[in-house]
């Protein structure tokens, strides 16, 4: 039986989650989100919590336990509070910039790199090279980061490129030059 599994899913004030035979959706202040599950798994709504049980004793049963749990708290948090990432840009005349739906990023590449932004997320750039990336789906979010961030990874001599802002980059001493 999962851990993570056994607690319930707090339904937060102004949040209301439906269920319907493989599909739960969930409906906040921010938006709404919807989630197929599998029959591995049996979710109810009790007293303002939701509550997931695995349909049988298989190992795959306990596995999505624990899975449709998280992602239902996930879903829940999305559309009460909604998730963010932050980015940072080190580098000398590397930028970022929002132009419309389009992310410009000058990266130290010969010509810019235009990333557009996925439906259902904000972008916030400002000038001393922060990304902020905001949503209600906190798997969008990660994503997107994830592929600004591949652009230029920071390397570990003088840290220039794109790091995420808890991120520490572990520095390397270059070469010293002694015969």
């Amino acid at each position: 039986m999962s851990r993570i599994g056994k607690v319930p899913v707090p339904v937060l004030a102004g949040v209301k989650v439906s269920i319907a035979p493989s599909v739960i959706t969930v409906e906040g202040p921010k938006g709404k989100l919807t989630q197929d599950y599998s029959n591995l798994v049996k979710i109810e709504v009790k007293d303002n919590e939701v509550l997931v049980s695995p349909s049988n004793e298989s190992k795959a049963a306990s596995a999505a336990h624990g899975l449709y749990r998280s992602l239902i708290n996930n879903m829940v948090i999305g559309v009460s509070t909604g998730f963010s990432k932050s980015l940072i840009i080190n580098g000398v005349g590397y930028r970022a910039e929002v132009q419309g739906n389009l992310l410009v990023l000058n990266l130290g590449y010969s010509s810019d790199y235009v990333a557009v932004i996925p439906e259902g997320l904000t972008v916030t750039a400002d000038n001393q090279g922060k990304i902020t990336i905001a949503g209600i789906d906190k798997q969008r979010v990660g994503e997107y980061a994830a592929q600004i961030r591949k652009l230029r990874k920071p390397e570990p001599y003088k840290g220039k490129g794109v790091r995420y802002e808890t991120e520490t980059i572990k520095r390397k001493v270059g070469k010293s030059g002694v015969k």
